[in-house]
């Protein structure tokens, strides 16, 4: 039966518009791990937290469009971290995890299979060449919220942190946008976006959130010609 993967998140994942080209979010790379008859819905939107999401009435109207049977897959905490917004600050340990609550109930009532996924990291590096953490506790508050909830769990951020560790300091600036004058270690390229997609996917497949005829290529990365960014992306 078809079925939709509905992404909730930041701008990590969120869709990109021809202005902000070559930035890529990862959802717009996951169609290219998925079949024919399984579709993508990407309401992620750039700077939103698990606050800032729910209030601005994004959450209802991702929830809306769920049908029975699809999947709700849940990222965010780079933008809860922010302490000096408080239209977007969540502590992990308290409002974090009970917005992340929230998500995972909406999700079910509407008839859909929630997945936690903890926040892609960073490109942060030490002096020795070892990826760092950049997300202090807000993963592991998303690893409890699954546990306590019986919520399968993509741990993106342990993936990834191992993923930019193996790659090193230098190459992982081909994944990040690193040219024509940005340094940016939050954003992806496409190449970076493809390869965070890709975890995702066979994370969803371990997960059994996904089946083995819903999925393929997962052994190829995306090429960047696949990718297109839209005049107007969603608002």
């Amino acid at each position: 039966m078809p079925r939709t993967i509905h992404l909730v998140g930041d701008s990590t994942a969120a869709p990109k518009g021809a202005a902000a080209a070559p930035e890529t979010g990862w959802g717009m790379a996951l169609p290219f791990y998925l079949r024919d008859d399984v579709a993508v819905a990407n309401h992620a939107r750039n700077g939103r937290s698990t606050r800032s999401f729910a209030a601005e009435g994004r959450r209802g109207t991702a929830l809306a469009a769920v049908s029975r049977g699809d999947v709700f897959v849940i990222q965010f905490g780079h933008n809860d971290a922010k302490a000096d917004d408080p239209s977007r600050f969540t502590e992990p340990w308290s409002d974090y995890s009970e917005h992340l609550r929230e998500y995972v109930r909406g999700a079910r009532d509407a008839g859909a299979e929630p997945v936690l996924v903890t926040p892609v990291e960073r490109r942060s590096f030490d002096e020795a060449g070892t990826a760092l953490p950049t997300h202090g506790e807000y993963p592991d508050a998303v690893r409890a919220v699954a546990a306590d909830e019986d919520v399968p769990l993509l741990d993106l951020q342990g993936d990834s942190l191992a993923l930019w560790h193996g790659l090193g300091p230098e190459e992982t600036k081909r994944y990040f946008l690193h040219a024509d004058g940005r340094a940016d270690d939050t954003h992806f390229s496409p190449l970076g976006a493809g390869a965070v997609a890709r975890i995702v996917a066979t994370g969803l497949l371990v997960a059994w959130a996904l089946r083995d005829d819903e999925v393929h290529r997962l052994d190829e990365s995306v090429p960047e010609d696949w990718f297109s960014w839209p005049a107007d992306p969603p608002a």
